[in-house]
């Protein structure tokens, strides 16, 4: 698609995010069965729930806009995701494996971050309070749970620290 207004550069992004999000919904199951603390498992599930409520609003926002929902490849979350794939296949289930699953789960939240909050400032610069409304909902929820899964790490990287110095 050629991007020539801020509507259609709003419209080009938010089948971005869109796409991401259903990326990411496939793989916090996942991540949910790869986790060993009981924490890091609950927040993965919470998350997916919030992450279906993500693409929810987004189908409200384009169904504002008079388009249809349906995004295009995300290529940045797949390589993301892909990233935090191999961390489960490269250790084993233990406070370590863990640790990796934060940081590449902070890696996600981080990009979304970034690409929410870009939309948002469209969104409000072409007046479109209700989307702005509907963007920042979603905004607050993922700094909320890369938060969470700081609070988590203080605990989890110490395990893997003091694991893998028994080993």
């Amino acid at each position: 698609m050629s991007v020539s207004t801020m509507e259609e550069l709003l419209i080009d992004e938010l089948k971005d995010i869109y796409n991401a999000e259903k990326q990411i919904t496939k793989a916090l199951p996942k991540m949910v069965k790869a986790a060993a603390s009981e924490e890091l498992r609950d927040a993965f599930q919470s998350h997916l729930q919030e992450t279906e409520g993500h693409v929810q609003r987004l189908e409200q926002v384009f169904e504002i806009l008079g388009k249809a929902a349906r995004g295009k490849t995300c290529h940045g979350m797949q390589g993301v995701l892909e990233e935090g794939a191999e961390v489960i296949e490269e250790a084993e289930k233990s406070p370590l494996r863990d640790a990796a699953l934060i940081s590449a789960a902070q890696r996600v939240e981080h990009y979304e971050m970034a690409a929410y909050g870009a939309v948002r400032e469209y969104a409000r610069i072409l007046g479109q309070d209700e989307i702005v409304s509907l963007l920042e909902e979603t905004l607050q929820e993922e700094k909320a749970a890369d938060e969470k899964l700081t609070s988590i790490a203080e605990s989890v990287n110490s395990e893997a620290n003091m694991a893998s110095k028994a080993a």
